[in-house]
């Protein structure tokens, strides 16, 4: 059997406005939450998330969150790298209502996981384009903190 590994890429915060709330879609209900700003930082990488970014959260029935967050990072050195993420959300109406009040939960006690890809045509940063990258997220009262990993 084949090992996973994976070895730290960086750590991005960013903070979202308030959601705009659709409601209830065929799938569930629909909530889009635009970044205002943001920084990422990692050994081989850092920089900021630039507004305008955003995620496009589907609430499903079972009460999990389907993730749609699109950003551009910009780094320190002004290339820009686009980013996509796909994941879950799974938090109880009670933590998330004590997250978005300000309350310092323990991500253990909820699920936020994310897979990431990356485009960019900057040649300082074209081995982005090759890889699988995971989140592991922290939902905070402004926005999200997710450290990101390289799958080797």
């Amino acid at each position: 059997m084949l090992e996973l590994r994976s070895e730290f890429l960086m750590q991005l915060s960013a903070e979202l406005d308030d959601a705009q709330v659709l409601g209830d879609v065929p799938l569930g209900t629909r909530r889009i939450m635009y970044m205002k700003r943001g920084a990422f930082a990692g050994p081989r990488l850092k920089g900021e998330v630039l507004p305008g970014g955003g995620d496009w959260v589907l609430l499903r029935a079972d009460g999990a969150a389907e993730l749609d967050i699109r950003l551009t990072l910009r780094t320190d050195d002004g290339n820009l790298i686009y980013t996509t993420c796909g994941g879950i959300f799974d938090v109880t109406p009670e933590l998330r209502r004590r997250i978005l009040e300000g309350e310092d939960i323990d991500p253990s006690e909820y699920y936020f996981r994310t897979t990431l890809a990356f485009e960019t045509g900057a040649g300082s940063y074209r081995w982005l384009n090759r890889l699988v990258a995971v989140g592991v997220g922290r939902r905070t009262a402004a926005g999200m903190v997710t450290d990101i990993f390289a799958v080797r």
